[in-house]
């Protein structure tokens, strides 16, 4: 049966997408691993595979068109299948769709024209607590713990659950008084931005209604399932959405998978697996296929194994012969594949999703320099005996930064599609790792504080951030951005830009060099760093010009001082 292919949802703010190239034309047989066509979404231009076998019978989108989610874009199927009633039924229930209204469409609801939306009121007293946007790129948050329980009493100001974010743990209060009538996301699971988390209200309000319809309401979008076996005999579950995206649910593992033999007994191979178990005397009925359907392929018959130990573990049967004696048989027992699949934490969503835009959509370009580090090592020292605070070779790079910004107000600019923003404040960003990701601390006004006062904002900072305890107004608003890897043994690297920032300044280890001074050879302490620089608001020159006055301040640390 002919299968139609539809515009995915490939980014979280997709309306639609523009199809830049097709990949197969009418006619052409497709698998369904195949990408059909490259698409361009608001984020990226991305792949879109098909995920069906069959032969490409129609293209809905031209390329250089745009096609709405969920809207098809192809049709694959048998060859010389009719396919003509599926776009029928797609104009037919595009015109119901219509008639119903947009609030339908948007849900998915099946439109029907003579059924009526059920509407269910959230009872008397009743309030809805929704997850909170916590952060400015969050898109969701995991309930890490409920500190409250159904049945409890709870005031305005209790915190009700703790919740993981891309940038930290945080407390979300739900600023109303009453009892916990529901939870609606259990500990350990992610909910979307304002879903529904719990209902607060008088003691013994029966909810139970509108949660339903609630619930009715998400699931209306539709979802299909199809059980499938995977290469090495796993089932899994594919749902597909009306809104394009499948996922996968791994079900039990099967205990003895046997390969698999279609209804009609034909067994699927290609004509090379096949002849190459007829010349090693293979029953190809006993191979497992790891092709598409099951199919047996060159590498199966050349990776069968013909015995198997006691316990399962396969084993290679090798004769040698030898002149006068009998064949030695030598059994080596194989070792075994295995994984570990690691659920990504919402930190590290938001540094995949934002890091990968930015270095796809912003063109970088790398400066390199070295910094005499002599005069800066000895001004550390007399430093730290009269600092309240200990100050690290960071803090002085943050305040030769802040000063340098003061001087290139181009460097300290953002990139905002239709202009370019000079930021008159200067915030930097100091990236620090965790356990889950990278977090960016933010230290205000840098250029206004002393190093001292710089040395104790980025201690407590970053405390707070190993502790999970950042607000968002601590990690949020920076103009430029340093990433030292120098306390790592890293010598030189170049990082990532960090939006909104149009520069980040990648810094790497101080290291005796041997360097020639006056015709002399003589050792020096040198450290080098690194300028990416967004080419759309930072042109080359402007940003040398920065590092030479970065490396005179560095150089020299009594000029940033006065």
């Amino acid at each position: 049966m002919a299968e139609v292919i539809r515009m995915p949802l490939l980014s979280d703010t997709m309306t639609e997408g523009k199809i830049v190239a097709w990949n197969k034309k009418v006619g052409d047989k497709v698998k369904a691993d195949d990408v059909l066509a490259d698409v361009e979404t608001d984020k990226a231009t991305m792949e879109v595979n098909g995920y069906v076998d069959g032969t490409l019978l129609y293209i809905g989108v031209p390329a250089g068109e745009a096609a709405k989610i969920n809207q098809i874009i192809a049709i694959v199927g048998k060859e010389g299948e009719d396919y003509k009633g599926l776009l029928d039924g797609e104009e037919a229930v595009s015109s119901e769709e219509s008639a119903v209204g947009k609030e339908q469409l948007a849900v998915g609801k099946p439109a029907t024209t003579n059924s009526q939306p059920v509407t269910v009121s959230l009872p008397d007293g009743a309030k809805e607590i929704r997850m909170p946007l916590l952060s400015d790129t969050m898109t969701e948050g995991k309930i890490v713990a409920w500190n409250k329980k159904v049945g409890d009493a709870v005031k305005a100001d209790d915190v009700l659950a703790d919740v993981e974010t891309d940038k930290a743990t945080m407390e979300v209060v739900g600023y109303e008084e009453g009892t916990l009538l529901y939870i609606g996301v259990e500990a350990g699971q992610a909910a979307k931005i304002n879903q529904i988390i719990a209902i607060v209200g008088k003691p013994g309000t029966d909810v139970a209604a509108y949660v339903a319809a609630e619930k009715a309401i998400d699931s209306a979008a539709g979802t299909t399932e199809s059980v499938q076996t995977t290469d090495d005999g796993e089932q899994t579950t594919k749902q597909t959405t009306d809104n394009g995206p499948q996922t996968t649910v791994a079900q039990p593992e099967t205990n003895n998978p046997q390969p698999v033999t279609p209804a009609d007994g034909r067994i699927k191979a290609s004509p090379l697996a096949k002849k190459i178990a007829a010349e090693k005397g293979l029953d190809i009925t006993k191979v497992q296929g790891t092709g598409d359907g099951g199919r047996i392929v060159k590498s199966d018959i050349e990776g069968y194994k013909e015995q198997t130990t006691d316990n399962g573990q396969q084993t290679t049967a090798v004769k040698p012969v030898t002149p006068n004696s009998e064949p030695v048989t030598l059994n080596t027992q194989l070792g075994t594949e295995s994984h570990t699949d690691v659920p990504l934490t919402q930190m590290r969503k938001v540094i995949a999703r934002r890091l990968g835009e930015s270095m796809f959509t912003a063109p970088h370009f790398y400066l390199t320099m070295e910094l005499n580090m002599d005069n800066a090592m000895a001004a550390r020292t007399a430093i730290n005996e009269v600092s309240p605070v200990k100050v690290s070779f960071n803090d002085m790079i943050i305040k030769a930064c802040a000063a340098a910004l003061r001087l290139h107000p181009d460097v300290n600019s953002s990139w905002m599609g239709d202009f370019i923003r000079k930021n008159n404040h200067i915030h930097i960003g100091s990236a620090l790792a965790l356990p889950e990701g990278l977090i960016v601390p933010v230290i205000k006004f840098a250029d206004q504080k002393s190093l001292s006062q710089i040395a104790a904002d980025a201690k407590e900072l970053y405390a707070k951030a190993k502790d999970k305890k950042l607000q968002p107004v601590e990690f949020s608003g920076n103009t430029f951005t340093i990433s030292n890897l120098g306390m790592m043994d890293i010598e030189e690297f170049t990082a990532i830009i960090n939006p909104p920032d149009s520069c980040i300044l990648a810094v790497g280890k101080i290291k005796e060099t041997v360097v020639s001074r006056n015709g002399k050879f003589e050792t020096a302490n040198v450290m080098k760093v690194t300028l990416s620089c967004d080419h759309r608001s930072v042109d080359g020159a402007v940003g040398a010009a920065f590092l030479q006055t970065l490396k005179k301040f560095v150089e020299n640390p009594v000029t940033m001082l006065v």
